[in-house]
């Protein structure tokens, strides 16, 4: 336990830079009281002390804005930065080294039986105010944009940004979307004049370049 406590204050103080010192990190980061609680939570739990559990779950959202359901499974050195309003399910499974921000929803679509909230992988950045909704998967070492809703399955190694949520990079490489008229997969107008407008600048830097070389350009 020692440890686990040792393992989290050093990583607060790795992660974030207005950190100065543990004593600080230890009575003043919501977040780490949240995930502290949630594990004496999850032990009632899985003795079958459901109430117990919940109790202290309730307890603990009171006094850091934080709610993460004592069923829920989390790994090691978690961080939940700033934490007010983030809201972890029942059924949600989060790997180690994993950055959650203020405003995030790891929850269900209201519509799946069992299995109803999602698994976070290894590594994962989850930006402010994002959704990840449903039983998918958010693959390791990827970034969920700010205020994104995710629905489906992100690949490892992905950036996902928008509503609905969609990869603009994977393994670093931009990832260009293309309209295929599936009804799962809606189209992003907005993006795709961005990636168009970019995409002229371009064109019009390397065209003003070619002229200044030429000296056809003053």
């Amino acid at each position: 336990m020692f440890q686990r406590v040792k393992e989290d204050l050093d990583m607060v103080l790795t992660l974030d830079p207005a950190a100065k010192n543990r004593f600080e990190a230890f009575f003043t980061y919501s977040g780490v009281h949240a995930v502290w609680a949630h594990l004496i939570a999850h032990w009632f739990y899985k003795k079958n002390f459901k109430v117990i559990a919940r109790v202290i779950s309730q307890l603990s959202r009171f006094v850091t804005g934080v709610e993460i359901h004592p069923g829920a499974k989390i790994g090691r050195r978690l961080f939940i930065d700033h934490g007010m309003g983030v809201v972890i399910g029942e059924t949600c499974n989060i790997g180690n080294d994993v950055t959650i921000y203020q405003g995030v929803t790891l929850g269900g679509t209201g519509k799946e039986d069992h299995k109803r909230h999602p698994d976070i992988d290894d590594n994962v950045l989850i930006a402010a105010g994002a959704k990840v909704l449903g039983n998918i998967r958010v693959g390791e070492s990827s970034n969920v944009g700010a205020n994104s809703v995710v629905l489906k399955n992100v690949p490892p190694h992905s950036t996902v940004v928008g509503i609905p949520g969609h990869i603009v990079k994977q393994h670093g490489q931009r990832v260009r979307k293309h309209n295929n008229f599936d009804h799962r997969d809606i189209p992003d107008p907005l993006f795709e004049k961005l990636l168009e407008l970019e995409k002229d600048i371009n064109n019009f830097r390397r065209e003003v370049g070619n002229e200044v070389k030429d000296g056809s350009h003053i």
